[in-house]
């Protein structure tokens, strides 16, 4: 499907994303935030192969939600440093992403986005929103994104208590682990 271009982006999200494989994870199994991400050690040809297939596909003018996303990820995979990812674009293309795919995990990454560029009180009057609608009850990133803007804003006593929520729900043990050692952060006890 050449001519397809969510075919073309579905490809391009894929190669953004494997192109970090390598460092989403420490030596101890801890989950690695993607601004503390060794970027020197992303696939820049699987990079620049992403970016080539997103720009081809958005060229065709019918722009779809694997698109959108390529797009989010060509902008985290192309800064240069962590300090250098343009927010406002990922928050606008977030945006856009939950007019196409209308989801509320969609709308906590746009909650995060926005958190980023318009800083955590902004992020957190989104997630409060959607806690309040309870469309995201059980999954642990709802409590772990509200822990996170928490202890961004200086919060640490209500950060964790939600990061405490987060691990009671977590799935897998690198989540566990990532959630523990950021409690230890806000707290001096797990």
């Amino acid at each position: 499907m050449p001519d397809e271009p969510e075919a073309g982006g579905l490809l391009a999200l894929m190669l953004l994303h494997d192109a970090r494989r390598a460092t989403r994870v420490d030596d101890a199994g801890v989950l690695v935030p993607l601004e503390q991400q060794e970027r020197t050690r992303w696939d820049s040809g699987e990079i620049a192969e992403g970016v080539d297939l997103l720009d081809r596909a958005l060229r065709r003018g019918r722009p779809g939600p694997y698109q959108v996303q390529a797009a989010i990820a060509a902008c985290h995979a192309t800064a240069t440093e962590a300090a250098a990812t343009d927010w406002a674009e990922i928050a606008a293309l977030y945006g856009r992403l939950v007019r196409l795919l209308p989801s509320p995990v969609v709308e906590l990454n746009r909650a995060v986005a926005v958190a980023m560029a318009d800083g955590p009180s902004a992020g957190l009057a989104l997630v409060e929103a959607l806690e309040a609608s309870g469309t995201l009850a059980g999954y642990h990133l709802l409590p772990a994104t509200r822990a996170d803007l928490l202890r961004r804003m200086g919060r640490t006593g209500e950060a964790a208590g939600a990061y405490r929520e987060a691990l009671g729900l977590a799935a897998t043990d690198a989540e566990r682990r990532y959630l523990t050692r950021r409690l230890a952060e806000t707290t001096d006890r797990p």
